[in-house]
């Protein structure tokens, strides 16, 4: 055989040789997140906010059959499912109320936080009734928090998933981009479209660089969210609802399956 063409086989064979062991290692990450429990932890993006279907036992926790984590379940049958989820959480109500399932036998975690502690709420709500100057004030007090103070309440709850369950494998997941921008929209300015964008992605930045930091997998669901976010014509996100406050900015059924579930899926 001649060198040249010995070289290109070896090249091949190698390549050959590490795309069986990428496989492999990937396949054993999957039966490993199934051989133990999962727990999924968090807020209102988590249990289901806004995607309907209510377990009725989670009462104001608003846990849904068409969440994310309780899909990711459905499908994979983890060995069991502890669904602890809450509407309106924030990273002491994690720490206080929702670490109970975790242990070494816990082999997945996921887990979203941080908008509540920032004051997304109030964000919305000035943004949606006040002017554009107010929305950007509101703003600009939420991304100094998410600097100054949030990096250690998410540190804090990171560490106490770790020392509870130190065998499991982490996934955050952040929240995604609300509005497409550059079309027409009723409703809010571009002005404050773009202001709300922008913080959700300093929102993002903060929780994927603690979450690197612990050694957690981040899922990033912008990506999934583009072309459905509010004023795209195919909108996965509730935008404001008079009749169900409480649903306004969350995903709907479509976003928990078409945007949410694929990054879990991915990341497990």
């Amino acid at each position: 055989m001649r060198r040249s063409r010995l070289v290109g086989y070896l090249a091949s064979l190698l390549l050959a040789v590490g795309a069986a062991l990428t496989g492999a290692a990937s396949a054993q990450a999957a039966q490993s997140a199934l051989a133990g429990g999962y727990v999924a932890l968090g807020d209102s993006y988590s249990s289901g906010v806004g995607a309907g279907s209510y377990i009725s036992s989670s009462g104001d926790c608003k846990r849904s059959t068409k969440a994310h984590p309780y899909l990711w379940a459905a499908a994979h049958s983890p060995s069991t499912f502890d669904f602890t989820a809450c509407s309106g959480a924030r990273t002491g109500d994690v720490l206080a109320g929702q670490l109970g399932p975790l242990g070494s036998t816990t082999s997945l975690v996921s887990l979203s936080v941080g908008g509540n502690d920032a004051g997304f709420a109030d964000v919305m709500t000035t943004c949606v009734l006040q002017s554009d100057s107010s929305c950007l004030s509101r703003i600009a007090t939420a991304r100094a928090y998410v600097d100054s103070t949030l990096p250690g309440k998410l540190d804090g709850v990171y560490s106490a998933i770790r020392n509870r369950a130190p065998n499991a494998h982490v996934v955050v997941i952040g929240y995604p981009r609300f509005y497409q921008l550059g079309t027409s929209c009723i409703g809010l300015s571009e002005t404050k479209r773009k202001a709300i964008n922008d913080a959700s992605d300093h929102l993002n930045t903060a929780i994927a660089k603690r979450a690197a930091a612990h050694g957690f997998t981040f899922g990033d669901v912008r990506g999934t969210f583009t072309g459905h976010e509010i004023c795209s014509g195919s909108s996965w996100l509730h935008s404001v609802n008079w009749l169900n406050i409480g649903e306004s900015y969350h995903p709907t059924a479509a976003g928990q399956s078409g945007g949410y579930l694929p990054v879990l899926t991915a990341a497990a």
